[in-house]
């Protein structure tokens, strides 16, 4: 097993640990009925969900122009990361605050710059540089993790660190499918199976936030 490899094992190990429980119980809610926040706070819901979708579509669409070489595609997108992760900490401070904004918007930072690292190590064929960004991307989860269950006592710091470290190795996984030329049905898998993920970290943020904040969040 090279040092790739073991890491990736290593990281989605971890992150297995930590989110299995929070992430089956939300499989059992999602088969059962909607989350408590797309009943009681549908426009929220359908809001978090939206914005975490543009991260995904944003940070795919430099991975495309990465490997395509497309130098103008790649700025492009590299601004729309940007937007949205404004948009992101727009959205938490309407609820928290400016400052909590802003502080969010820094981690999400740190969450780009590691996958945009991770992006460009994979296109340059650099395991060494894809090993580090990986490094980067787990310890910035940890800290996403602790800023947003020290606002919110709905979330679970091990259950959003869990959960935020496999949606970086999410990240490696297209990466590496694109940048190999791997079938289109095994890309498509991989992507669907990244927004399925995306989509649960919103559920319980929104959730979170309905919770705490149930008149406002109507």
């Amino acid at each position: 097993m090279n040092t790739k490899t073991f890491l990736r094992a290593l990281v989605v190990g971890v992150a297995m640990a930590t989110a299995a429980p929070v992430l089956l119980a939300q499989d059992a809610h999602h088969a059962a009925h909607a989350t408590s926040a797309a009943a009681t706070a549908p426009q929220l819901h359908a809001a978090l969900r939206g914005l975490w979708h543009g991260h995904l579509v944003a940070t795919h669409d430099y991975a495309l122009a990465v490997h395509a070489g497309n130098k103008a595609a790649q700025a492009k997108a590299a601004d729309a990361v940007v937007a949205n992760a404004k948009q992101i900490a727009d959205a938490v401070a309407g609820f928290y605050g400016k400052p909590a904004g802003d502080g969010l918007l820094k981690l999400l930072a740190g969450h780009w710059q590691g996958v945009k690292d991770l992006t460009d190590a994979g296109r340059a064929g650099d395991k060494a540089g894809e090993n580090k960004a990986m490094q980067a991307l787990a310890s910035n989860a940890g800290e996403i993790a602790k800023f947003l269950a020290g606002a919110n006592p709905n979330w679970t710091q091990a259950s959003l660190n869990g959960a935020l470290v496999m949606h970086g190795a999410d990240h490696q996984t297209q990466i590496d499918l694109m940048m190999a030329n791997a079938p289109k049905a095994q890309q498509d898998e991989a992507w669907t199976k990244m927004q399925e993920h995306m989509n649960m970290i919103a559920d319980v943020l929104a959730d979170g936030i309905a919770k705490q904040f149930p008149d406002k969040a109507k």
